[in-house]
């Protein structure tokens, strides 16, 4: 445990990839926390490509802030901050085509096929170095490392002389040795990886790399289907891009993991021994799934000590506790049954100036969205491109840009909150734009009022 320069108490809470808390030991911090008196817990779960430094730098920036906008609430009480820790792996940074300014008449939806992702750039080796560091497992870490020597490899061969079927072989170990690290399905059933898996498990690995790397700007638009330029050489860029999909779904799926099998259940002990204590939950990126989960692993309502949800520029699905009647996939979202967890305000942040969760992210489902009966409006989206879809009782708000706000939250509602005045710092960033641009005091704000509207 350390503290903040105000003396309240923060603990780290490290978890490896298959939800273990790894520090401290659970006992160690249910008895501090029972020790402090803390009567108002808030957890923040950090996002994608976040190690224990930059993790540590989040939280320090924002527990302060949080601190500071909920001091003198009525409804909060001795306040304490836990920040977790968890293998976020993620994609080394690629130079991207940032999209138009939202303004622009170039903005629209065709000025999108125009955008790279710039995997191309990148080397194998250079996807491999940073993947690998998101395994435990020394044998899918030689696995992420022989992509990589093969995509360069590939990369080397395309401009040979080599007939077709040596460059299919060399593309099919590709494909191979991906498929065996996607992970299974999600607790939904899958609908909510289907985009992701219909590409990474896809058996024809010439057309659908080929049309990854048409999607994400890596090959020119129609090459996957007119024959324009050299095949294998799109394919090996597709190859790279495939990389980048399969990050999304393992770091989907380990933050659901971690969510559900290590957060959850540690927060219901947490109860047991404290059930007066209320637990604010914040989380960003694919954090905000962690957080989310965490719901599922906390045993019945009665058993949650959850009073509050904020997710911050969520990187997964808008569907996530969606009611199967408005929902285009047709059935309940994985979380719609664990809402009541929450006995007080659900919010979920969005902005326009998020490119990560609101270009790219839908582009991941790419393949799916081919196959599909109906391209739905928002099927595959995110929550930080427009907030919860299909949910009841719900309310929309805006956040401010100067000055304050009664966002006038009432326990049970979810509540989606039009960040753009304020998550829009695009700068050096033209991949994921504003994506993580959150440390700031009208974010804290949200938080506490969330937090002080708990039920």
């Amino acid at each position: 445990m350390r503290r903040l320069p105000t003396d309240e108490p923060v603990w780290d809470l490290a978890f490896d990839e298959k939800g273990v808390l790894t520090a401290p030991a659970a006992g160690d911090f249910l008895d501090e926390v029972t020790a402090e008196g803390v009567t108002d817990l808030f957890v923040f779960s950090h996002g994608w490509g976040v190690d224990e430094q930059s993790a540590r730098e989040l939280y320090d920036a924002m527990f302060p802030l949080i601190r500071q906008a909920g001091s003198g609430a009525a409804n909060l009480g001795t306040v304490g901050f836990a920040g977790v820790h968890w293998p976020a792996l993620w994609f080394p940074p690629t130079p991207a085509t940032p999209p138009p300014a939202v303004a622009s008449p170039q903005a629209g939806d065709g000025a999108l096929l125009d955008l790279s992702a710039g995997t191309a750039a990148v080397s194998g080796a250079d996807i491999a170095a940073s993947l690998g560091k998101g395994f435990a497992d020394p044998e899918q870490q030689r696995t992420v490392a022989e992509i990589g020597r093969r995509i360069d490899e590939a990369v080397a061969a395309a401009g040979a002389a080599e007939p077709d079927a040596a460059k299919e072989q060399r593309l099919g170990r590709i494909h191979e040795l991906i498929r065996s690290l996607v992970p299974p399905p999600g607790p939904d059933g899958g609908f909510e990886d289907a985009g992701e898996t219909a590409l990474l498990l896809d058996a024809d690995p010439r057309t659908s790399y080929r049309a990854a790397a048409e999607a994400f700007g890596s090959a020119p638009p129609g090459s996957s289907t007119q024959g324009i330029g050299d095949w294998f050489q799109h394919a090996v860029n597709g190859a790279k891009d495939v990389l980048r999909v399969l990050s999304f779904s393992i770091m989907k799926a380990r933050a659901g993991d971690i969510g559900r099998g290590g957060l959850g259940p540690l927060l219901a002990t947490l109860h047991g021994r404290s059930p007066g204590l209320r637990v604010h939950l914040l989380g960003h990126s694919f954090g905000a799934r962690l957080v989310s989960f965490a719901l599922a692993g906390v045993g019945a309502p009665a058993d949650s000590p959850v009073a509050s949800l904020l997710l911050i520029q969520g990187a997964f699905s808008h569907w996530s506790f969606a009611h199967a009647q408005d929902n285009p996939f047709g059935s309940a979202g994985a979380l719609n049954a664990f809402a009541d967890r929450v006995r007080g305000p659900l919010v979920s942040t969005y902005s326009v100036h998020d490119w990560a969760v609101g270009v790219w992210y839908p582009k991941a489902s790419f393949l799916a969205r081919q196959d599909s009966e109906a391209d739905v409006a928002g099927r595959w989206d995110g929550m930080g491109a427009d907030g919860y879809q299909a949910v009841a009782p719900t309310g929309d708000r805006v956040m401010p840009a100067e000055g304050g706000i009664d966002y006038a939250f009432v326990p049970g509602t979810f509540y989606r909150v039009n960040a753009a005045a304020v998550i829009d710092n695009v700068a050096g960033e033209p991949f994921s734009g504003a994506h993580s641009d959150i440390r700031k005091p009208q974010v804290a704000a949200l938080a506490a009022a969330a937090a002080a509207a708990h039920g």
